[in-house]
Formats: structure tokens, sequence, C-alpha cells
């Protein structure tokens, strides 16, 4: 088979199942890739070639037939690996080597999936961008703080790739690098021997490029046996278009393209209203700020104390200050607003099964000394609901730009169903 290396996870273990390929030669093809590509995108904190094909020869020899074999994944390089190092995007972990696999790197390996290595993320999962670049134009940002996973997939380097949000670290980055990404209902997928940023609002992030791959591996996260998503959707979905209060980030085309994608929707059967959000939502930026930079000051208590000096200045002068100078009562007054706001999202999705909304301004922006605006995630993060963003657009240079889909907690998986009548209500059914 040629160009194993842009063959999805589907694929991939059906070409497998089928002997129409091994791992071996799948590993081989994405590492080809990846050395040709790899000095301009720079997707990867921890790369062993030698380990990988190992790994390889391991699972062809094995005989067994794990829902994920013979799947090369990359690994955010803030989960930890026992044959990897972890260094979480700082020089303060630099080599650092766990003992022991985080849970959803020892459920990707029960699975047969294979960990290509370690992707780039920003520093402690924060602002200050690692050194990868977008793989269309490696001028601009790759998005973060999921950055090396977004890319990597992205530029078919591995069709699966694992990251974290605590805010819009895999929305933002699967839509600049053209991805499927999703971010599940909090406390569904297991966050042991991932480091915490934010213990109220962090989640793994899943970025692939179709539906049917991101609906797998959460199954093999969740340790149940994988059902195939069915392959068609008969009845239209109840869709409330929400621009939500930072609609006015947007690019004048990104608005353009939602405003257009809801008429494709709503010309394909779906029942599409506007939804205003309750004007209460409006503080819940400050909920998130305060929520976040609490616990994260206090995660990194060790650092701080430390290595302080080795922490970025955008880090000490931003979340870490208003981690350090938020009271309890501040923090404690801020999750239970969040908490009563998410009761009444609960209630907004009686009469929708999504939301459609911007996952990003527009295109990845020009510059590698950022990540890109993280509002059009900020707000579904806080809400604890799952979400999707879809690669049905470009912009007005040609390059990605995601639309997100909003589900109620716990409607993960009818979300995908949705997500999937979406794509191909808009012409994309190769998702």
């Amino acid at each position: 088979m040629r160009d194993l290396h842009r063959l999805t996870a589907t694929e991939i273990v059906q070409a497998i199942q089928e002997g129409k390929s091994t791992c071996e030669a799948v590993t081989r093809a994405c590492l080809a890739h990846i050395e040709e590509r790899e000095p301009d995108v720079q997707a990867w904190q921890y790369l062993d070639p030698d380990l990988a094909i190992a790994q390889s020869r391991v699972l062809d020899q094995s005989g067994r037939r794990g829902p994920l074999q013979g799947v090369p994944v990359g690994i955010k390089d803030l989960i930890d690996t026992f044959d990897m190092p972890t260094e979480y995007g700082t020089v303060i972990h630099a080599r650092y080597q766990p003992r022991i696999d985080a849970a959803c790197v020892a459920l990707t390996r029960r699975a047969g999936g294979l960990i290509m290595g370690k992707t780039v993320t920003t520093e402690f999962a924060n602002l200050t961008p690692g050194k990868t670049k977008h793989p269309q134009d490696p001028t601009r940002t790759p998005g973060g703080s999921s950055s090396g996973s977004g890319a990597a997939v992205g530029d078919h380097m591995v069709p699966l790739a694992i990251g974290t949000q605590t805010t819009a670290s895999t929305i933002r980055p699967a839509s600049f690098n053209g991805c499927v990404g999703y971010r599940p209902t909090w406390g569904d997928l297991p966050l042991a021997g991932v480091m915490e940023v934010a213990e109220s609002l962090d989640t793994l992030g899943l970025i692939a490029r179709s539906i049917d791959d991101v609906a797998l591996y959460r199954d093999v996260l969740l340790c149940v046996k994988p059902e195939p998503l069915p392959s068609q959707v008969n009845a239209a979905p109840r869709v409330g278009f929400c621009r939500s209060i930072f609609w006015d980030k947007c690019d004048d085309s990104t608005k353009t393209l939602l405003q257009h994608c809801a008429t494709m929707l709503s010309k394909a059967g779906a029942r599409l209203e506007d939804v205003t959000l309750p004007q209460s939502f409006d503080r819940i930026p400050d909920a998130h700020r305060w929520i976040s930079s609490f616990e994260f000051a206090r995660n990194r208590a060790w650092e701080i104390d430390h290595h302080v000096d080795l922490i970025s200045e955008r880090l000490r002068h931003g979340r870490i200050h208003d981690g350090l100078t938020c009271s309890f009562e501040q923090y404690k007054s801020s999750r239970e607003f969040a908490e009563r706001s998410r009761l009444q999202m609960d209630d907004l999705f009686r009469d929708y099964d999504v939301l459609l909304t911007p996952a990003v301004a527009g295109e990845a922006p020009i510059g590698l000394e950022a990540t890109g605006d993280p509002s059009f995630s900020l707000l579904w993060t806080t809400l604890h609901v799952p979400t999707i963003s879809l690669p049905l657009f470009t912009g007005p240079n040609g390059l990605p730009v995601g639309v997100q889909l909003i589900a109620k907690r716990g409607a993960d998986r009818q979300m995908f169903k949705v997500a999937r009548w979406v794509s191909r209500a808009v012409g994309s059914g190769r998702l």
C-alpha cells in the first residue's frame, strides 16, 4: 500500500487486520515522512526511530489484534511515559524520566497502539510557545498548548495524538492544523499521570483526521468495546447557532463561513435557530481566570519556590501572579458560579442536540511568539461540556478554519453522530 502515513487510524487497523500491511510498514512510512518534514515543523520533543521500529516488530510478532493495532500515536509532553522522557515544556524538568506510563498511555498500548514519541507542548501547557511551526506556513503558530500534537496529525506524521485542554489547548491547534479535535465531557477520560494545570478544568484532548478515529480512541480510553458510529444518521439534528460573547473577535471571513455553514445545515434539513446564552455567562471568562490561576499556582509550588528564574516572564507575570494574588474566597466563589452556569447549560440543551459556534477567530495568525486567541473554547471548557472541532473550511489564505460543535454534558457519542451529519451536509464526507 502506498502513502501509509496518510491513512487514518481506522484505515490502518483495517489494513493490518486484512493482511495488507504490517505495524512495521506503517511505522516506517510515518518515520520517513517525519524525517522529511520535522526540520520545518518541529512537532516532536522526543523521537527515537529505533524504539518505534522495535515496538512495531513486537506488535507484529504478538499475533494480537487490538482496536488500535499498529496505529502510531503522538503523546503530548505533559503526559508520563515510562520509556521516554517527559519534560512538561520546561528546562526545569529536562530529561526527566517517569517510572510508569500515564493511564491514557498504558491504555493506548493495551489496545495495540504504538507510542511514536512525545509531541511539543508550550511551557507547562500555558502561553509561552515551544518550537513547533505551522505545517503549511512556518511563519504562523500551530496553536497551543498541544502544538506538536496538532501539527503532527495535521502534517500526516501520525494519525492520532493526545493533547490536553484547560482553556483551548486541543480545539485551537486542531482547528489551525486542519484536524478533528475533541475535548470530552470533563471527568470522563483518565488523567492519572498527566501533569495537572488546573484540576477543575483539565481534560485530555484527542486530535485525529476523522470523526471515526476520535470515537474509536475515546472507547479505548474508556475501556469499553469499540462501537463503530452508524454509517448513516437519518434524523436531522436540532442546531443552535451560538455566536457567543466573543463573536466580535472573529475575523470577518470566519463570520461569513459560520453563517454560510448555518445556511447549509438549514437547507440540509436541520432545525436551526439562533441561540443567545444567559447574560450571566458574561462572567465566565473571569471565573475561568481565577479558577485556572489559583489551581495552577498551587500545583506548581515546587517549581515556583526552587526555579522561578527558569519560568518565563509571561507565565510569572500572568497566570502565576493571578494565582498567588487570588484569595481562596474569590476562587471558591468562581467555582460555585461556574457550577451554577453548568446547570443552566444543561437546561439549554433541552431544545438542541448541538450548538454551532466558532472554534477560532480565523486562520492561524502570523508570528511564533503567541499561540492564538483562546477565547472561543474558554466558555465551553469552563462549562465542562464536550466539544468537537471539524476542519470544514479554509480562510482567505487557504489555511484551515474549524467549526466547533458543543453538546450537553455526557452526550459525547451523540455529538459524534451529529458531527458526521454536519460534515456530510457541508460537503466534507471524508470526516
